[in-house]
């Protein structure tokens, strides 16, 4: 008795793979029936079931109506306030012989800004002395004709005389002295007589300077330097044309500064133009904004954000919305895990958000994350 291998291995063989493979068929056929697809489409109706992935991937949240306010941007530049804005001039003509401060400094009110050797100053000193001297004598002029009237040595014509050249006197030292102290009469020092002080108005800086020790001040009307207190400036932004109508006082604004990243300063619209400019075609709006630790510089460039109000209207995320050529749309949630497409019709975008004119009401709820893969 003996065996045959070389016939029975192929069959067996052929067996064992015939065997694997319907076992892996079925393992195949059962895998299937378990995955759950991912949205089923009924009647126009977009249901994700129970067992779909996407359960965990979209996010449904209801519309609300909100009153947002939209914001314009506009280009802006720090200015000074010219209602903080002095102009220094010399009242009298003379020779400058001492600068007390220079461009850049702070000054306080009252502080000595120059010194200006000044024949008229001197001549204003020599007027009041005169005019002290003639009032003296008046005086003692009328003290004396009252006191020979009581006597009955003096007629009432004398009295009257006497009276009417004290007041002129009286008159004309007023005058003087006035005329005096508005040329700044302010510690002279020993040639008091000769020498005029120039003070400062107010507390600030000096941001321009024309004048030098030695220069002659002989134009009245000619500016020595200007004194502007900082902490109020002014960031004037310039308006589009067809924006302008948006703006107008008591406004909120922000206003960010290349030179200050990361930082944002906030204030009131204080003024916009009546007139735009010709070339640019653009008003002004100045918005006031506090400027406690200098950190606004006249000249900077900035970038001003007004804050203008909106009638309340429905927001919904840019997340939610589904371009398809020129139509927009959303998925409405009609019932739980149920979703249907909605054309609705946009207005402004505010940033992440945008505004809904029709289409949609509130209470809505909407698909406002992963959408799109339900639109796949």
């Amino acid at each position: 008795m003996f065996f045959r291998p070389l016939k029975t291995l192929p069959t067996l063989f052929l067996a064992l793979t015939t065997s694997l493979f319907l076992a892996a068929c079925s393992r195949g056929a059962d895998d299937r029936q378990d995955v759950s697809p991912a949205v089923v489409i009924e009647h126009g109706v977009l249901r994700v079931p129970e067992k779909s992935p996407l359960r965990t991937r979209l996010k449904v949240q209801p519309v609300v109506l909100r009153d947002l306010a939209h914001p314009l941007v506009s280009p802006a530049m720090i200015e000074a306030d010219p209602a903080y804005t002095v102009n220094i001039l010399s009242p009298l003509t003379g020779r400058v012989v001492a600068l007390k401060a220079g461009l850049g400094d702070r000054v306080a009110r009252g502080q000595v800004l120059a010194v200006i050797a000044s024949g008229d100053y001197a001549q204003a000193t020599s007027d009041k002395q005169k005019a002290g001297d003639v009032l003296a004598l008046a005086r003692k002029t009328m003290e004396r004709a009252e006191g020979v009237k009581e006597a009955g040595g003096a007629a009432q014509k004398d009295l009257e005389a006497a009276r009417s050249a004290y007041v002129q006197a009286q008159a004309e030292y007023n005058r003087s002295e006035v005329r005096l102290a508005s040329l700044g009469d302010i510690g002279a020092g020993k040639d008091g007589a000769r020498r005029m002080t120039i003070v400062s108005p107010t507390d600030g800086s000096i941001t321009s300077l024309s004048t030098a020790v030695g220069a002659f001040a002989n134009d009245p009307n000619a500016v020595l330097m200007t004194v502007t207190n900082l902490r109020h400036v002014w960031v004037t932004a310039n308006v589009a044309e067809n924006e302008a109508t948006q703006i107008a006082p008591e406004q909120q604004a922000d206003v960010t500064l290349p030179a200050w990243p990361g930082r944002d300063f906030h204030g009131t619209v204080q003024s916009v133009s009546a007139v735009l400019d010709a070339d640019t075609r653009r008003i002004k709006a100045r918005i006031a904004v506090p400027n406690d630790d200098d950190a606004l510089k006249p000249n900077m460039f900035a970038t001003a954000t007004f804050r203008v109000p909106q009638a309340k209207s429905l927001l919904v995320p840019q997340s939610a919305l589904l371009m398809n050529n020129e139509s927009v749309s959303v998925f409405v949630e009609v019932s739980p895990w149920a979703f249907v497409r909605r054309s609705v019709e946009l207005g402004r975008d505010e940033g992440d958000e945008a505004r809904v004119v029709a289409g949609l009401k509130p209470g809505d709820r909407i698909v406002v994350a992963g959408g799109v893969l339900i639109n796949d």
